[in-house]
Formats: structure tokens, sequence, C-alpha cells
């Protein structure tokens, strides 16, 4: 680990060298809202942001994405033979990174990489990428990272932190990764007294964050319990089932298989999916599991902040950007959720008559 300084006026020329080095991605402002787009020649990152309207994660996992290629054409020696089209995993950069969509990267990992499976689509992007964090001085009135494991100066998945520091950044370069992001950029002024700033700064930003959303409770909650509680009716009375939540989620993984055919010719494809969606779970059978809107909403929360504390034993499958909470239609918060949860007790069984 070591600390460099980059001047702002040295800025747009390292960023144009990576570029020979990187496919670089970053924060562009497209009307009112900011969103993370490859960036071509003479295109710099404008981090004048509080956070995007979508998190980075479509860098590694595309909203939709071929998995095969095939052709029916018995005429054709490989026909009914899935291949896998040919892909770019040139190495690739997220420049200005929140560190809490660094995080999530980490928790969608448990994912798609695990001791039994491993998904040869997502791994691939995501070992192409290096991760340039973008400290968070200023969050958001609807973030609460710090109750979610996570924080605006948070290191867990980057390859380095930037701070904004007016005519400079400061840069806390982190991995391998990193120390190559750094060189291909051509930026290796050293800031050796930089380590006590950074935690100042952290210490600062934090103070910031709003105040904590309470998850202590959720691991010992007994998960029938919660699942019947009496405030599922409540929560869920005003939800569209539009999927906004889960789209803009970072942690969000779930996905659709589809065949596209025409003619002859064909792909096999996944496509982000969402449990707010009545097709969701519906059987083959003509049988939905969660046939109601509230079946729905209940399991996107317990998914969440509980079901992810009973697999894993810790932490919750947020990291508190706050999108869902500032772009929901009907007004629905996932932080009352959660402490509705966390305080939940059952009603005490009552002795037989």
């Amino acid at each position: 680990m070591r600390f460099l300084k980059i001047a702002k006026d040295d800025w747009t020329r390292g960023v144009e060298d990576l570029k020979k080095s990187f496919r670089v991605f970053g924060p562009v402002k497209e009307k009112e809202a900011y969103d993370f787009r490859l960036l071509d020649k003479g295109v710099l990152p404008d981090f004048s942001f509080q956070n995007t309207r979508l998190s980075p994660k479509s860098t590694v996992y595309p909203q939709s994405e071929i998995l095969f290629e095939y052709t029916l054409d018995e005429s054709k020696a490989d026909h009914h033979v899935h291949k896998v089209p040919e892909k770019d995993y040139s190495p690739r950069v997220i420049l200005g990174i929140r560190p809490c969509d660094a995080k999530a990267f980490e928790l969608v990992r448990l994912n798609f990489d695990t001791p039994e499976y491993k998904d040869p689509y997502w791994l691939s992007a995501y070992e192409a990428t290096t991760k340039v964090g973008l400290a968070c001085d200023d969050p958001c009135s609807t973030c609460f990272c710090t109750s979610a494991g996570s924080g605006p100066y948070d290191e867990a998945g980057l390859d380095v932190l930037l701070a904004d520091r007016d005519d400079h950044f400061l840069a806390k370069v982190l991995t391998e990764k990193g120390e190559a992001f750094v060189s291909a950029a051509g930026w290796n002024t050293e800031a050796p007294d930089a380590e006590a700033g950074f935690e100042k700064l952290a210490a600062e930003a934090e103070g910031k964050v709003p105040g904590g959303v309470p998850t202590d409770k959720l691991a010992d909650k007994e998960t029938v319990a919660l699942h019947g509680a009496d405030f599922w009716e409540d929560v869920a009375f005003s939800c569209i089932n539009c999927g906004t939540c889960t789209y803009l989620c970072p942690t969000c993984w779930c996905f659709d298989i589809q065949d596209e055919v025409k003619g002859a010719e064909g792909v096999r494809m996944r496509n982000w999916d969402s449990c707010m969606f009545p097709l969701f779970t519906l059987h083959g059978s003509g049988h939905n599991p969660r046939a109601t809107k509230v079946d729905r909403v209940r399991q996107r929360f317990m998914h969440k902040l509980k079901y992810f504390v009973d697999r894993y034993g810790r932490g919750i499958q947020c990291v508190g950007c706050g999108r869902c909470v500032s772009s929901c239609p009907v007004n629905i918060d996932i932080r009352r959720v959660a402490r509705l949860m966390n305080e939940f007790e059952p009603a005490p069984e009552k002795c037989p008559a």
C-alpha cells in the first residue's frame, strides 16, 4: 500500500494514457442523472455527482448477455451445438466507483463464485476489472452505508481509492491491479504523509452519514416467525411491482435465461430479472408460490436482510447506497423495513383454554 498525489493538471493526460491499455468506464451525466459508461477518446469521467442512478454492476454483469449461439440448420456440420460467442475480457477500469458499489461486487461474488459452481462469464469480466474508488465526502440523505458494513472511505473490493482534494487527488494504491493502473496512467508522485489525512477525511465523511439502520438482531430472529410477521401487508400495500428497486440495486443478481431464434439461427441469453415480477417464480404447471404482491415484497426484504444472514452468518445483502429509497415511486423505504424486522417480536403463544 502506498499513497500518491495526482495533480488535476495531469489528470486528463493520465486518463487518456489509460485508454491505451484499458477499456475505461466512468460516470457521465445524461440529462439529470449520472451513469457509468465506456469513455471514448477525449471524454473524461464527471466526478460532480453524489451517486449514479444505476450502479456500475453492468460493467461486469450486463443487463442482457448472450451465453451461447447455435444453428438449427442441419446442413451445417455444427448444427445443434452450443458455441460461446467471442467476448471481450480485455483489461477494463471502473473509474470513480463509490466504495459502497465496490463492496457490492464482493457480495455478488458469493453467488457467482462458489466451491460448487463458478460462473465463467461473470468471473472472467470481474477478474479483468480494476476498480478505482472515489471516496464519498458528501453522502446522500438516503445513504446508510455505515450501517451496512461499508463507509464513505471503505476499501473493500477496491484496487485504488481516490480522494478529491481541490487541485489534486490523493490516491491510496491497494493492490497489484492498482499498481498497474497508476503505472499505465503515468502517475508516480509519492505522498508519504497522506495516510493521516485519509483517516481524518474518513472520520469526517462517516460523521455526515445519516442515522444508523439497526440490523444487529436479525441473525437471532426465528425465520419462520419473521416470515409470518403482521407488518408485511402494510409494507407491501403501496408497491406496484415495478422492479425499480432490484434494477438499481448493486447487490441484486437474479436473472432469467431464454432462447431467441430467428429462422434457423438462435442464441441463448440471460437477462436481469426481478423477484418483484409476477412471472419470476411462475412454474410450468401454472402454480406460482409467490402469487401475491405481499409474497413478492416479503421475499425481497427477507432475502436481503434475513436469508442472507442465515446462509452466510454475517452482514446483510445490502451496502446502504440508498438508490432504492430515493427512486421508489411509492416511497417504500428499506431502512424502515429493516427496523421493523430488527425489532420484531412474535406474539406470545396463548395457553389453551
